[in-house]
């Protein structure tokens, strides 16, 4: 039964169904066989579940943050970014790389998103870096891997969906606990670019402080966006969702008042994507959520600790042991279906060998972020293939030393819970 009900979903999956019907269907499969309950008593069950993941007052952020990066996202304040990023360091062996890993992770902080950050960048950097005489395959891996810095520099959607599904995190812990691991992912890239500049010898750009001054001045909006949510949450001045609801009228103010690149008159064309989005992603987070409620009445998290203590019996060998899971789950599915789906037990098994969820949180973030620059399903690879016109093979080649440094990142984040926990 069990098989037959995972070939079923994978059946649909090929097919084309929307995720949220493959979840739903999976999930009243699971109670309708494999429960003693009567359809009316498990049905009532799903939809109390349903309704009580999506009346949790953190779910509100989600489509406020997703507004505002449609926003910032369809004005011109990646170009602002870049120009401001190339004046700081351009003048760096393989300044023009550092440019652009400091570019997606400020505009990163600004939609949330991977795939936006790869295609708001990438369409203005790669043809900078292919002028500047860089390899191409160089420029290719560097733009698809700092582009998944967007789902782990804060505001982060799958950060909130994390939080949601695992009970006891909070969102404003989460974004903070990301900070410091975003920022030593965006170190070692830079590292990586400044050592690959040197050796191939390509051009820097002298410094200019009256540059550099004025790319602040036209990118100061955008930068300032980041800061404010980030300052509002950690100084408590702000809860997450007064930050997300005050980052759409910042963003609205910027983009039509200040930057006044887009018009008034695009404003509900944006609203009605960012709902279509949001629409979406909702009814994904209510039927996972039932599903996550009836492995937990199946004893799934009990049963799996209890396989799990018969080969691991350290919090380390968990920590190697999810690590492996999660590297894997990231080359075959797209991250808010495994957190959706893994989170709530691998958290809970978690808590028996004593990971902290919040630490263990930023692991699962930082391995599924992997996944976005890993065959098959890597989203990265196939949204740089699309956007650059190059083989999909050739983008694979480009980005691997990028996912080693990416996993060097990761054994640091893993073992040295500071480098997470420190600000909190």
């Amino acid at each position: 039964m069990i098989a037959l009900v995972i070939i079923g979903a994978f059946v649909l999956l090929l097919l084309g169904f929307p995720l949220f019907a493959v979840i739903g269907s999976v999930t009243l499969a699971s109670f309708a066989l494999f429960t003693s309950m009567p359809p009316d008593k498990w049905g009532f069950q799903v939809a109390q579940k349903m309704y009580g993941i999506l009346n949790k007052e953190a779910l509100l952020a989600i489509p406020y943050f997703v507004l505002a990066g449609v926003i910032m996202t369809g004005g011109g304040i990646s170009r602002k970014l870049t120009e401001f990023a190339r004046s700081l360091v351009g003048w760096m062996p393989g300044g023009l790389g550092v440019a652009t890993v400091f570019a997606c992770v400020i505009f990163a902080a600004i939609s949330g998103s991977s795939a936006a950050t790869v295609v708001a960048i990438g369409m203005v950097m790669f043809p900078a870096l292919s002028a500047a005489n860089y390899p191409e395959r160089f420029s290719l891996g560097l733009i698809t891997s700092s582009g998944s810095l967007g789902i782990l520099i804060p505001p982060s959607i799958p950060m909130i969906v994390y939080a949601i599904m695992v009970d006891g995190v909070s969102v404003g812990r989460l974004f903070i606990a990301g900070v410091g691991p975003g920022l030593l992912l965006a170190s070692l890239l830079m590292a990586w670019c400044v050592y690959s500049g040197y050796r191939a010898g390509v051009p820097t750009v002298p410094f200019s402080l009256a540059e550099s001054a004025r790319a602040f001045r036209n990118g100061f909006w955008g930068i300032l966006l980041p800061v404010m949510i980030l300052g509002g949450i950690y100084s408590g001045m702000t809860t997450v969702n007064e930050a997300a609801a005050l980052a759409v009228v910042y963003a609205i103010v910027v983009e039509t008042l200040i930057h006044k690149e887009i018009s008034f008159r695009q404003l509900p064309a944006l609203i009605t994507r960012s709902m279509t989005e949001m629409g979406a992603i909702l009814m994904i987070i209510a039927l996972a959520a039932a599903l996550a409620n009836f492995l937990t009445l199946q004893r799934v998290p009990v049963l799996l600790t209890e396989a799990l203590e018969q080969f691991v019996s350290t919090k380390v060998g968990f920590l190697i042991l999810t690590n492996i899971v999660l590297l894997v789950t990231g080359c075959i599915m797209d991250i808010i279906s495994a957190i959706l789906i893994l989170a709530p037990i691998i958290a809970a098994v978690g808590k028996q060998y004593g990971v902290d969820p919040v630490h263990l949180g930023v692991i699962f973030i930082v391995n599924l972020e992997i996944g976005f620059l890993t065959p098959p399903l890597g989203l990265n690879l196939f949204v740089a293939t699309s956007i650059f016109n190059r083989p999909f093979t050739e983008v694979v080649r480009g980005a691997l030393p990028f996912v080693l440094l990416l996993l060097v990142g990761l054994l640091l984040i893993t073992y040295i819970p500071s480098i997470s926990l420190g600000l909190l």
